[in-house]
């Protein structure tokens, strides 16, 4: 397993790129399904999410605890965004459901696995994909992070973290924070930087991992630290560069 992790002072998402394990477990609430096709490394599905074949609809299911609700104007800054950079001409639906609270202060990249083969409901079915997305109450094992991804088709993002650091008087607004935060994780299951969608252009800035090189980019590492903060109260939420979108477009994607 390989991981990249951000150093504990910043708040951060996090990549975290893992490959199919023996601690990997059947899903509870679908056991005939093939584990193996989704516990595949980061960046393996981003062909199948960006273009129409073998998959021409996407359904993204949100499981998160009572009181960290997805903010739905950051949804449909997600939908939106995805609907810009895949081919999904049979739609792209996202789900919310409410699950039990993991009763844990914090949770552990295993917990977080765990969480989402004892919740997930919705699986690939014909031409349909599927991506599944946590929204926790409790802080990462790095207590700055804000996001991971940790599956080829799983992300899942600190819900309290994030209610903690936006939306109250002096503080970014939590439709800015959470969409950024969202799309830069979704970025990373669409293969960026150089996890699946091949680089175009020299563009990966390889002393921060998996990220973009361009300081105004999305997938910029600075803009997953406490500098985001500062950022997206004087801005828009970051967007992909011309960079990330032209590897997007060459892995087959809009």
């Amino acid at each position: 397993m390989k991981r990249i992790i951000a150093p504990i002072v910043w708040i951060t998402a996090v990549l975290a790129v893992c490959g199919c394990s023996k601690k990997d477990t059947p899903f509870n609430n679908n056991p005939d399904a093939d584990a193996a096709a989704y516990t595949k490394p980061v960046g393996a599905a981003s062909k199948d999410l960006l273009t129409s074949t073998p998959f021409s609809s996407l359904i993204v299911e949100i499981q998160y605890i009572r009181g960290y609700a997805p903010d739905g104007a950051a949804l449909d800054q997600l939908k939106q965004f995805l609907a810009n950079r895949l081919h999904k001409p049979g739609g792209i639906t996202i789900t919310t459901t409410i699950i039990a609270d993991p009763g844990k202060t914090t949770l552990s990249l295993s917990q977080i696995k765990e969480i989402e083969n004892n919740n997930r409901t919705v699986f690939n079915s014909g031409t349909q994909l599927s991506v599944y997305i946590l929204y926790s109450n409790s802080d990462f094992t790095d207590a700055g992070t804000l996001g991971i991804v940790y599956r080829n088709t799983s992300a899942a993002l600190m819900g309290k973290k994030i209610h903690e650091n936006s939306g109250g008087f002096g503080q970014v607004s939590r439709t800015k924070l959470e969409a950024t935060v969202l799309e830069h994780e979704i970025g990373h299951l669409l293969g960026l930087v150089d996890l699946g969608s091949p680089m175009q252009s020299a563009h990966k800035d390889a002393a921060h991992g998996n990220h973009c090189s361009n300081e105004q980019c999305l997938m910029f590492y600075a803009s997953e630290t406490t500098d985001v903060f500062g950022f997206l109260s004087r801005n828009n939420p970051p967007a992909l560069d011309a960079g990330c979108i032209a590897d997007l477009k060459a892995n087959g994607g809009k």
